[in-house]
């Protein structure tokens, strides 16, 4: 389990539709922008764009009609993105597409950027998080 320093946290609220993957992209990109390299930076901004994409597209929205999406910088440089929505009728996976699939490849992706991922389920519904960066460099003492 990770620790971190609250001073290094961020949270947004987005719309459950297309344009809060957008929103997501521009925040994140605002807040890390001076914080992380640019690589880092790059990365973080894909994958928070699938995450969200996938929760629009996938499951359900928060009441309000809203997803969550919340990131952590830790000592390192370690980014942390969770992205919480109302669940859906099947847990996330990474499936593999074809290559004339047009879709399918949003978890691939984010797999393939981040040092982990995985889904965590709590009081407001079903979290897809991803850790990017110098994973091993996330804890940090209060």
């Amino acid at each position: 389990m990770s620790t971190w320093v609250a001073d290094n946290s961020w949270c947004v609220v987005v719309p459950h539709h297309a344009s809060g993957a957008r929103f997501a992209r521009h925040r994140l990109a605002d807040v890390l922008g001076d914080l992380v390299p640019a690589d880092l930076l790059a990365d973080s901004i894909a994958v928070v764009a699938e995450l969200v994409g996938n929760a629009v597209r996938h499951a359900a929205p928060l009441p309000g009609g809203v997803v969550r999406v919340a990131w952590q910088l830790g000592l390192g440089g370690a980014v942390e993105i969770r992205v919480t929505d109302g669940g859906a009728e099947s847990p996330p996976t990474a499936r593999d597409a074809g290559t004339d699939a047009v879709d399918g490849r949003g978890l691939a992706i984010v797999a393939a950027l981040a040092q982990r991922w995985g889904v965590e389920h709590d009081g407001l519904g079903q979290c897809v998080w991803a850790a990017l960066g110098n994973a091993a460099a996330n804890t940090v003492v209060e």
